[in-house]
């Protein structure tokens, strides 16, 4: 199967990014084209969870959206800001649990890229590993945003969420419509396995999460809105 090309486009060129960064990729640019596609009239309020280097929160931005970004990771914190700053953006980097991070805050628009490799064992508490790495079946993460997606957003208010379709993009889709909102798939895409799925190919196959000698992974942004 072909890969759909994925490019920047107009994410923010020339980022920097500390060690251990996630920097931006397939996942990221196919969200990007998703929120290019959304009304973000100035003075929208915008989160990103997991903001990695920031591209998606500065690209809101330079939209005139008030974003606040959120990470666990220190590095990204700082790289964010860095960013932010190189590129006169106003941008509120919190460092944290999105959750706690947020709590009584309501946004206009969430945006996440947020880890959903599934991997084995416990999720990593500290380094890069944290960036993917999203448990047995990749939805660690997932499932906290879909639950939490309601009390995030204002009464309109819309999420979109990037993330593979290992993980089950129609279990999104349910768990978000379970919640009160109305939520599809408006994207996908399919990139070849990076590094991470190679390494652990017979734990995937083993799991049923991968066919043998499977070498394409599909991604998708799911949108949902709160009614």
């Amino acid at each position: 199967m072909a890969s759909t090309a994925l490019t920047e486009g107009t994410l923010p060129s020339g980022l920097v990014a500390l060690p251990g960064v996630y920097q931006p990729q397939g996942d990221t640019c196919l969200l990007a084209r998703a929120l290019d596609q959304e009304d973000v009239p100035p003075g929208t309020d915008v989160l990103e969870i997991g903001t990695g280097t920031g591209a998606l929160a500065l690209h809101a931005a330079r939209r005139g959206a008030r974003v606040t970004a959120v990470d666990v990771s220190w590095r990204a914190v700082l790289t964010a800001r860095l960013n932010a700053a190189g590129r006169r953006l106003p941008l509120r980097v919190l460092h944290g649990d999105f959750a706690a991070r947020t709590a009584g805050s309501s946004f206009d628009l969430v945006l996440s890229n947020p880890p959903y490799v599934p991997a084995p064992g416990a999720l990593p508490s500290r380094g890069p590993r944290r960036a993917w790495d999203a448990g047995p079946d990749g939805r660690a993460v997932i499932d906290r945003i879909c639950d939490r997606a309601p009390a995030l957003l204002r009464p309109g208010g819309v999420l979109l969420m990037v993330h593979s379709g290992m993980c089950g993009a129609q279990e999104t889709v349910d768990r978000l419509n379970r919640a009160g909102m109305t939520a599809s798939i408006v994207a996908r895409s399919t990139v070849p396995w990076g590094p991470v799925l190679r390494s652990r190919r017979a734990w995937l196959e083993k799991q049923g999460l991968a066919a043998e000698a499977e070498q394409w992974e599909e991604l998708v942004v799911v949108r949902a809105q709160r009614l």
